[in-house]
């Protein structure tokens, strides 16, 4: 089971800069030139509602405006999932009218390996 971490202790690490510009090689600490290489590789970030199970023949007879119970409470954290691994969990926000956002409440620390 991983270990959970409240969000607030990840308060001092600042997020790595981004600028259009890369700095020089021998400026740069050892450790951030390494990290350098990854910057720029997409990832796929996904926040999940909650699951069901059904069989396809439910599945099959679902229809416009049908209601789908999920696996979660109303007011319960959200999973987010990087490139399918579940990182942490969060609150959904509304940005505007059109579209939706979440707020990462917690880190997940998962043990290496798994």
């Amino acid at each position: 089971m991983p270990a959970e971490m409240p969000l607030e202790e990840f308060a001092d690490t600042p997020p790595p800069e981004r600028t259009s510009e890369r700095p020089a090689a021998a400026s740069a600490p050892h450790a951030a030139r390494d990290l350098e290489a990854v910057y720029d590789i997409p990832v796929t970030v996904s926040a999940v509602l909650g699951r069901t199970t059904m069989q396809v023949n439910q599945l099959l007879k679902l229809a416009r405006g049908a209601v789908v119970e999920l696996d979660r409470k109303l007011g319960e954290a959200i999973d987010i999932y990087v490139n399918n691994r579940l990182v942490a969990r969060g609150e959904v926000v509304v940005i505007d009218e059109t579209r939706l956002g979440v707020t990462m409440t917690e880190i997940v620390k998962t043990e290496r390996g798994s």
